[in-house]
């Protein structure tokens, strides 16, 4: 029997990675149901609430994909999100869910990898990890 794909949670740069995502479909390229994208104005909107929300929602991995750091559009949002990443990785390695759950990628329209690469890393890695132990019990 096969086990669970991984659920993974994707916070997307509209300005830099939005248009990746589109040529990605553009491609044809199918992600799996699994993959949960959202699209943000910019990668420091993505709060530590955020990160962790996905995490108790039910994630196996959260991606974080941003502008290169100093081709944003928001001057300092992948900094600032670099940060908060940084941060809720050393919660997840703190309560030994392990910090390479969370990964922050720094994306250019014009070059570098494809998100569908770094999601299948994540996915592998995920595996690696096994599924999370978090599970959302109830709705408040």
């Amino acid at each position: 029997m096969n086990s669970p794909e991984p659920q993974i949670v994707v916070f997307s740069c509209h300005w830099c990675c939005y248009q990746i995502a589109d040529l990605s479909g553009a491609a044809q390229s199918q992600y799996s149901p699994d993959i949960k994208v959202n699209i943000v104005s910019c990668s420091g909107r993505v709060g530590i609430i955020d990160l962790m929300r996905a995490f108790e929602n039910g994630a196996d991995g959260v991606l974080v994909f941003g502008c290169l750091e100093d081709q944003c559009h928001h001057q300092n949002g992948s900094l600032f999100a670099k940060r908060r990443v940084a941060y809720v990785q050393s919660l997840l390695r703190g309560i030994g869910l392990g910090e390479k759950r969370l990964e922050m990628y720094n994306l250019s329209p014009a070059a570098g990898p494809k998100p569908e690469e770094i999601l299948n890393r994540m996915i592998e890695e995920v595996k690696k990890l096994g599924l999370s132990p978090v599970k959302r019990v109830g709705k408040p």
